[in-house]
């Protein structure tokens, strides 16, 4: 990839210790792809996280945004609600922008699971979210010509 792509990082600061293993994975693999421009933006939580990528991503920037959080699951419904809410919101703000936002928000039933697809190997979901934004971004370029 060039190291003219700008990529906007959007983290939550709700369930850190999580969402800090996923910023590594993702700032991981754009270092091996040599993307240097990296911006990051902090979330108060992933309910928040689309508002702020569609802000981003209408800027004109950025080339596309990774967007990184963690819910786990509690004794109450408020899970679904915010799970669905980030997924539709994320899935939104890309097609009303155009924008390649990838969403890298875990959604789990335990503390354990979270820190699995967080932790600094191949499971790790924040790399994951990173890789799909450079797909998308290569699918779109080849695409649009």
């Amino acid at each position: 990839m060039s190291s003219g792509i700008r990529i906007a990082l959007v983290v939550s600061e709700f369930n850190e210790a999580v969402t800090g293993g996923l910023k590594a994975g993702a700032l991981e693999v754009l270092s091996e792809e040599n993307i240097t421009s990296v911006e990051e933006f902090r979330a108060p939580g992933a309910f928040e996280i689309p508002l702020i990528a569609k802000t981003l991503a209408k800027t004109g920037r950025f080339h596309g945004v990774i967007c990184l959080g963690c819910v786990i699951k509690g004794d109450t419904a408020h899970f679904e609600f915010i799970s669905l809410g980030a997924t539709l919101g994320i899935q939104w703000a890309a097609l009303e922008t155009g924008v390649p936002i990838s969403f890298g928000i875990l959604t789990t039933y335990t503390d354990e699971q979270a820190r699995v697809r967080s932790s600094s190997d191949e499971h790790n979901k924040g790399r994951e979210a990173a890789l799909a934004v450079l797909a998308s971004l290569k699918l779109l370029k080849k695409i649009q010509g």
